[in-house]
């Protein structure tokens, strides 16, 4: 349910929500990396609407001080020679948080968060709090570069992409945006759709999740191994965690064990962004070999545009290229990079019409470059 209600909202998204939700379900963190304008915070504050549960969210800056995330210190007890915040309301008794910029934040933030993000506790004036964290959503701009931060980076399991949307989705875009700019006028709000006690049923039963089959356990072996071999550092520690988000992601499916569809988790894993195609290149022939072979199972991130809707913009583009007007450069190359894009969305579709609009798209490309005129298009 929370995730039909996100993709409506958020087009060509699909796959970023299922992070965020198997985030969720697994009780880990993960951050979103990307330009300003791409959704992140809306997809994390609609997410925290739609789950019942505790919410906290700040845009950390190297002024920030503990008092505006862990609660000011209680003066009344300060005077009695007591040190201790006053939590209420702050990150220490939030369930799901979200840290806007969070690689800005200063040592003195960062070595708090530090524990909390891995072990749950928050220490202040002697005391030990246990906190009731599922998980913390960061969000930054870029992946953070200064050694000092590698220790922040490392506890965000996941490191998910957020970017601009394609050509494709342009007329998608203008139009679940309006409706949006529609609903804030209206004041109207999402209501939660699920609570944290629901989702934390895989928690209940994480025995019963946990449980993989030897070839399974082979895969995913051999992809760790060749995916350190091309110099993606995967720590054990990371490798076993992972093993949880598979779990959690089979379990969103309504499925008892994990399979290799799980594995697409693994794209999400890099330590650097020039890491992001090898690791691509790793993991999509045994995602492609396990799809062509069940071509009935839905594909993570396949549905954020139809085949109709892809048709649509086929007919537009050909009739931009075909319509007389003569294009200068940069319009073309806008054009003929838009077809580009919609050609890798058909190659990811199982729907068989999509082989007839890859060839429609690969006869307005060879066109293109073999006479640079559309007049017989």
């Amino acid at each position: 349910m929370v995730a039909r209600e996100l993709e409506q909202r958020f087009i060509g998204k699909e796959e970023v929500i299922r992070l965020l939700l198997i985030s969720v379900i697994a009780g880990e963190h993960a951050v979103l990396i990307g330009p300003p304008g791409t959704a992140k915070s809306a997809l994390i504050r609609s997410l925290a609407r739609l789950v019942q549960a505790s919410y906290f969210e700040y845009l950390l800056t190297r002024f920030t001080e503990p008092n505006e995330i862990f609660g000011p210190v209680d003066i009344h007890a300060f005077r009695e020679g007591d040190y201790r915040r006053r939590t209420a309301g702050m990150l220490p008794e939030s369930e799901i948080v979200f840290l806007d910029e969070v690689f800005k934040s200063n040592s003195a933030i960062l070595n708090s968060l530090l524990t909390l993000l891995n072990e749950r506790i928050y220490a202040v004036g002697g005391r030990v709090l246990r906190c009731p964290l599922v998980s913390v959503f960061g969000a930054s701009n870029e992946v953070p570069s200064d050694e000092t931060l590698i220790a922040i980076f490392d506890r965000f399991l996941l490191r998910v992409r957020s970017d601009n949307l394609d050509a494709y989705h342009f007329t998608g875009l203008l139009e679940r945006g309006i409706a949006q700019e529609v609903h804030q006028v209206s004041g109207a709000s999402l209501q939660p759709l699920v609570t944290l006690h629901e989702i934390g049923e895989f928690s209940r039963n994480i025995a019963r999740y946990m449980q993989f089959d030897e070839s399974f356990l082979s895969t995913y072996k051999g992809l760790v191994f060749q995916l350190r071999a091309e110099g993606v550092s995967l720590s054990d520690r990371r490798v076993v965690k992972m093993l949880k988000l598979f779990a959690a992601s089979a379990f969103l499916d309504g499925r008892d064990t994990p399979d290799v569809s799980d594995l697409f988790l693994l794209k999400h894993i890099w330590n650097s962004e020039d890491q992001a195609p090898i690791v691509e290149a790793i993991v999509r022939p045994e995602l492609e070999t396990f799809y062509r072979e069940r071509p009935e199972r839905r594909r993570v991130g396949a549905v954020g545009v139809g085949v109709e809707a892809l048709a649509a913009e086929i007919d537009r583009i050909r009739q931009i290229l075909t319509g007389g007007t003569v294009l200068g450069d940069v319009q073309l190359f806008s054009q003929l990079s838009a077809l580009n894009e919609i050609k890798s969305a058909l190659a990811s579709l199982q729907d068989p019409r999509a082989r007839e609009l890859e060839r429609r798209v690969q006869d307005l490309l060879d066109a293109s470059f073999k006479t640079g005129r559309f007049a017989n298009l």
